[in-house]
């Protein structure tokens, strides 16, 4: 069903395991400063993606920002972040210290500050992967990036070039035929894909029926969205032959060997670690202890 969470390569880059986090949902820096080296000791995933950043600086959706619902999470935490600059300076230092390779996760709105951004973190040594999250509007076309799959494609043989760091392209699952869009950005260079992203939702205040975020809709995630995310990954698997990073409402080692099952290299973990911030942690002993149990009983039958 699942093989073990051992060591294994992304994209060249050797990992000890087969979990990663969601971008934006595990803050490794705060979480430092609230248990020292502990936190080091025992980091609860085998490659850290960081928040996605962007060229200027972010200030996010007004609030509120975050609905939960009956089986996931609506948000509309619009990428807040400290821009370029503030990044290189103040967060890669003390990310360049955890235990396990580092992804940078990046967004432009348009082809040159997708390329500006991944020529300015990729010459980093600190940084192994770059992942583009490409979920935004380009401002000379107003197409998605992610959502179209020759907008991916344009995009892609633009920075590819300028990449000195393995490219994960992140899609959207609000794209009409995901497959299309991986298979044109394997075409272009990518190195990986990861998917999916949020679904879009609304969250209707409880006493009003008014849009109670503050952004009037935002990204669902959680285990809402699980069932989407696997056929996704199906069909995005069938049609690359470079690694699927799957997520999508992972809470559990079983949901991590049903999308390595279904043609993930590896999965993330994202809104299951704001419920329980060791759940990377959690989830890698359950999918070992599953692997064994399965090897268990398969040396039992063949005795």
């Amino acid at each position: 069903m699942t093989a073990a969470p051992g060591r294994i390569d992304l994209c060249a880059v050797p990992l000890e395991g087969p979990i990663l986090n969601g971008s934006g949902t595990f803050d490794a820096i705060a979480a430092r400063r609230a248990f020292g080296d502990a936190l080091l000791e025992r980091f609860p995933f085998h490659a850290f993606v960081s928040k996605t950043i962007t060229v200027e600086p972010r200030e996010g959706n007004p609030p509120p920002r975050l609905f939960e619902t009956s089986a996931g999470l609506i948000n509309s935490i619009g990428l807040p972040n400290k821009g370029l600059e503030r990044f290189l300076s103040e967060d890669l230092p003390a990310l360049a210290e955890l235990p396990v390779p580092l992804v940078v996760s990046v967004m432009g709105f348009s082809a040159e500050e997708v390329e500006r951004l991944v020529r300015a973190v990729g010459v980093r040594p600190e940084v192994a992967l770059i992942e583009l999250n490409v979920s935004c509007p380009n401002v000379e076309t107003g197409l998605v990036m992610g959502a179209d799959p020759a907008e991916t494609e344009r995009l892609l043989e633009r920075v590819r070039p300028a990449a000195e760091k393995p490219l994960l392209v992140k899609l959207t699952p609000n794209a009409s035929d995901p497959g299309a869009v991986a298979a044109a950005a394997e075409r272009a260079g990518a190195d990986a894909v990861s998917l999916v992203n949020t679904l879009k939702g609304m969250a209707p205040d409880p006493v009003t029926g008014a849009p109670f975020l503050g952004a009037g809709s935002g990204g669902l995630s959680g285990p809402a969205i699980r069932a989407v995310a696997l056929e996704q990954v199906v069909a995005v698997a069938a049609q690359v032959d470079i690694p699927v990073i799957g997520m999508g409402g992972i809470a559990s080692g079983r949901d991590a060997a049903q999308f390595l099952a279904a043609g993930a290299s590896c999965v993330a973990v994202g809104t299951e670690s704001f419920r329980d911030p060791a759940a990377g942690k959690r989830i890698a002993d359950e999918l070992s202890a599953l692997s064994r149990n399965v090897r268990s009983f398969a040396a039992a039958a063949d005795s």
